[in-house]
């Protein structure tokens, strides 16, 4: 188990989390992800966690075998990248396929990039012809699978689209990152949690999970409402080989769950180290 300061729900409570980034670029090295942590924040920020994230590349049989997956998980995913209009672009098209709907221009999308291009125009000082070969092209942009809806973009209008609960979206953090935090604080408001939580943990000298394993389970058991974490590491700087030990959850809990966790390292001999406390 792992640390983590957000508080979690039971899975009856609220869905899960999902991140799915796609490109060749990531796996390849020629760019770095940025999402992956920056999702992570987002969530955080919100009293929620990433559950799980997962990276494909530009396969189409891969893309659709993994959004298949998305959409029958029940949970809140959102995707990145793949949703252009250049022959690498896949994930639209994956998408439809996956759900076994078809493709179509959606009204608003196509209005939306009307919109940008007829901006780009001004801005080159020429006048918009919507009949030429790129802007007929651009359109492909708004092409989404059948029952998608918008999801507006504030960078440049090209919008991304929903369908259930998954959600795609550029590539780009400039444009990703504000289109997540639209789609999280207009649909998924009522999961929120924002009540006080409280992380306490203590520094275990040279011990060893599984010695551990029975009192964490004893914890959790005993203490209702309290998650059980261990965080081990072997190359410490300061620590050296060290288990981070410790309970987190609604301050009126942590308190008596901690004494207990305390309690129970005491009958080991054991070396303990700093005391950590998050909020």
């Amino acid at each position: 188990m792992t640390p983590d300061s957000t508080p979690l729900s039971t899975s009856d409570l609220r869905p899960g989390f999902r991140l799915i980034i796609v490109g060749d670029e990531i796996l390849s090295g020629k760019r770095a992800d940025k999402h992956l942590s920056k999702v992570i924040e987002l969530l955080k920020a919100r009293g929620l966690a990433l559950d799980h994230a997962e990276y494909v590349g530009d396969d189409p049989e891969r893309i659709t075998a993994v959004l298949k997956r998305a959409f029958e998980s029940g949970d809140v995913v959102f995707s990145t990248g793949g949703v252009g209009a250049t022959p690498d672009d896949h994930t639209r098209q994956c998408a439809a396929r996956a759900l076994g709907v078809a493709l179509a221009l959606h009204p608003q999308a196509k209005e939306l990039i009307k919109q940008r291009m007829q901006d780009m125009a001004l801005e080159q000082g020429k006048v918009y012809d919507a009949t030429a070969v790129e802007n007929l092209h651009r359109l492909n942009m708004g092409v989404f699978p059948l029952g998608a809806r918008v999801i507006p973009n504030p960078y440049n209008k090209i919008p991304g689209f929903s369908v259930a609960q998954v959600h795609f979206l550029p590539g780009f953090p400039v444009m990703a990152w504000p289109m997540i935090e639209w789609v999280l604080d207009t649909q998924y408001a009522h999961l929120f949690q924002t009540q006080a939580w409280l992380e306490r943990s203590v520094i275990v000298m040279g011990a060893m999970e599984v010695t551990l394993t029975p009192l964490m389970e004893r914890l959790e058991q005993q203490h209702p409402g309290i998650k059980v974490f261990s965080l081990p590491s072997v190359d410490h700087s300061q620590w050296g080989r060290h288990i981070e030990l410790g309970v987190k959850g609604a301050p009126e809990l942590v308190a008596s769950a901690y004494a207990a966790l305390m309690a129970g390292l005491a009958l080991f001999d054991l070396k303990l180290g700093p005391e950590l406390v998050r909020t």
